[in-house]
């Protein structure tokens, strides 16, 4: 049997990001860690909008939770920042329930507009320092470097290996995910709430669940991000941040993991390419968002239906 052309496609990525360090300058390679970065947020943020279809604009805020989370553990308790991944998921997990659970039944804009309010909320929390732990709009400073094996990893392309093996666990967990019966319950609700509910499917717990693990995602991914900056402050969880994300989702094709890659690579990648244009990101974005809508509002790799073998079978009966 042949093996099918996504097979060979994904098996070529991920030989020639095996190698991509030894080729690549430090920048570049540099460069690559931002996207895988930004490919972790994305695959968080796709669970919720692209499998469940709730529209959230504040995804920074739990990348913001699991960061500030791992910062804090780090420097004043001096937990190793690797061993803080699973607090920063169940802090950002609590916080997206808690946050979520009064307003789950809103549907599209209004829950679009609940979420921009709470990133807002989060940010200006942070800068004024709320509870006297997060450095205000100076941020935390000092944060340790990750150990690995007792390896200290400090260089760009160690952190690579770092970013893109978790990047490799998120896909390969997100895929068993997809194809799970909590991943079927997920797109019902999407394609139709009222339908879904009409079936048994308890749509308020999905819903809770999407966001829980989401935000769980992203504040895991928040720990990678504090561990390689060693610094972080509010200025990195703008709203900004949210619309990218929420950008690379649709840019992609809601629901579509290589979508979600291909579209970190243009989003962040490109900008990097082209940073004597930097001053027109924000016009050329809105644009290519505008024809996007336009010509191909499914994304550039939307996700494939769901193929049921025994309803051909069915069909080939009646035949």
């Amino acid at each position: 049997m042949k093996p099918r052309p996504e097979v060979l496609g994904a098996g070529a990525f991920v030989a020639l990001m095996a190698v991509a360090p030894l080729f690549l300058n430090a920048y570049q390679v540099d460069v690559l860690n931002s996207i895988g970065l930004y490919a972790l947020l994305g695959l968080s943020l796709n669970l919720i909008l692209g499998e469940a279809g709730l529209f959230n604009m504040g995804h920074a805020a739990f990348y913001a939770m699991g960061a500030y989370t791992a910062a804090i553990l780090n420097t004043r308790y001096q937990i190793p920042i690797l061993w803080t991944l699973p607090l920063s998921g169940a802090v950002a997990g609590a916080f997206a329930l808690a946050v979520a659970r009064p307003v789950v039944h809103l549907r599209g804009d209004y829950l679009l507009i609940v979420t921009i309010g709470v990133g807002e909320i989060v940010r200006i929390a942070l800068v004024n320092d709320v509870f006297g732990i997060t450095g205000g709009a100076n941020g935390i400073f000092g944060i340790g470097r990750p150990r690995v094996f007792g390896y200290v990893i400090r260089r760009p392309e160690q952190f690579f290996y770092l970013i893109w093996g978790f990047v490799a666990l998120s896909i390969f967990l997100f895929l068993r995910l997809k194809k799970s019966r909590f991943g079927r319950a997920l797109n019902y609700l999407r394609e139709d709430e009222v339908a879904a509910e009409g079936s048994g499917i308890d749509t308020a717990y999905y819903k809770l669940a999407a966001f829980g693990l989401g935000a769980a995602w992203a504040g895991m991914a928040g720990t990678l991000f504090a561990a390689k900056m060693t610094i972080i402050s509010p200025e990195s969880f703008s709203f900004w941040e949210s619309v990218v994300l929420f950008m690379i989702v649709i840019l992609g094709g809601a629901g579509s993991i290589a979508g979600v890659l291909l579209a970190a690579f243009l989003v962040v990648g490109l900008p990097e390419v082209f940073r004597e244009f930097a001053g027109a990101r924000m016009l050329v974005f809105g644009l290519v968002m505008m024809v996007m809508m336009i010509f191909r509002p499914q994304g550039l790799l939307p996700a494939r239906g769901r193929r049921f073998p025994w309803v051909a079978s069915a069909g080939a009966l009646k035949q």
